[in-house]
């Protein structure tokens, strides 16, 4: 059974004529009428009536008649959506972790683009809505990262989900607080010298463990910590309270303004951290679309600026 078939079918049922049919369908009677026959042979059924007034519908044939419509029907959305003059709006969506550089590799790609003929989204939301947005195809990419702290559970999450983990850039942990914070004139900071200050850290639902954190070193116990699920406040948290996250150290002033910096964490016996391995993942064995693969250059060329 092929498209083409299903549409001689469509098209024999509107005209209720062969030759009629023919002539719509620009193909000769003869090759119109063989068609048919090969398909009522392979579905085992018939589905017109013949007479010298034409052509009816068989029981059959009806019924047969209301898929091939939703079929059809389905193949010409397809086509009127990703063809080369597809009117309908193209869709492509990132999930990531609260990243203002993802924000804006984001921004970057869509620039590019006439953005009246895509439906765009991006998504900063917690670690197993990345990875659920991309299983489901919700979204195209998402953006998060890997350490020792998270590894072995994230990626049996990636494997049961069909997931592909790509690797952009390894970080050192950075402290990030508001450059009017007292520590912030510090060259290295370590977790004792931030045991007065409140320890910013983004919610991740009922069912959150250690490895879902966003946080680098969410294993340790912080005598005082707060939570936040935008990044919004989590910055406002920094200026009201003199908080501070454990971060990357990658900072997009563009978007976030100039009045937070990054110092870096001071790691040895007593403040072990870990590398922050940040990539995206996809979904196995895809490819990604145009926009996706303009987002990961972007991703990949503001990351290598930073570097």
């Amino acid at each position: 059974m092929t498209l083409t078939q299903l549409n001689y079918i469509i098209t024999i049922a509107e005209t209720k004529s062969i030759n009629k049919a023919a002539e719509k369908l620009y193909v000769s009677q003869p090759s119109l009428t063989s068609a048919v026959q090969e398909l009522e042979k392979e579905l085992g059924i018939t589905l017109f009536n013949r007479s010298g007034r034409g052509v009816t519908l068989t029981n059959d044939g009806a019924e047969f008649l209301l898929y091939a419509r939703q079929l059809y029907s389905q193949y010409e959305t397809i086509l009127e959506k990703y063809g080369e003059n597809g009117s309908l709006k193209k869709k492509f969506g990132v999930s990531t972790q609260h990243y203002s550089f993802a924000v804006k590799a984001f921004v970057d790609m869509a620039k590019q683009f006439d953005m009246s003929q895509y439906e765009f989204a991006v998504r900063e939301t917690k670690t197993a809505e990345v990875i659920r947005d991309v299983s489901t195809m919700k979204s195209e990419i998402g953006v998060l990262y890997l350490s020792d702290n998270n590894r072995r559970v994230l990626e049996k999450l990636f494997r049961s989900a069909g997931l592909v983990f790509h690797h952009l850039i390894d970080c050192q942990t950075y402290v990030y607080l508001w450059k009017k914070h007292p520590l912030a004139g510090e060259a290295v900071i370590g977790l004792d010298q931030l045991s007065d200050y409140p320890c910013l850290a983004f919610e991740q639902g009922e069912n959150s463990s250690f490895s879902l954190a966003e946080e680098i070193l969410s294993t340790n116990e912080y005598p005082k910590i707060i939570w936040a699920d935008d990044r919004a406040t989590m910055l406002n948290l920094m200026v009201g309270l003199n908080g501070y996250t454990l971060c990357s150290g990658i900072i997009c002033e563009e978007l976030n303004g100039n009045e937070f910096t990054a110092v870096p964490f001071r790691n040895d016996n007593e403040n072990y951290s870990s590398v922050m391995e940040i990539g995206y993942i996809t979904r196995k064995n895809t490819i990604p679309g145009k926009a996706g693969g303009m987002y990961i250059e972007a991703l990949k060329n503001y990351l290598a600026a930073r570097e």
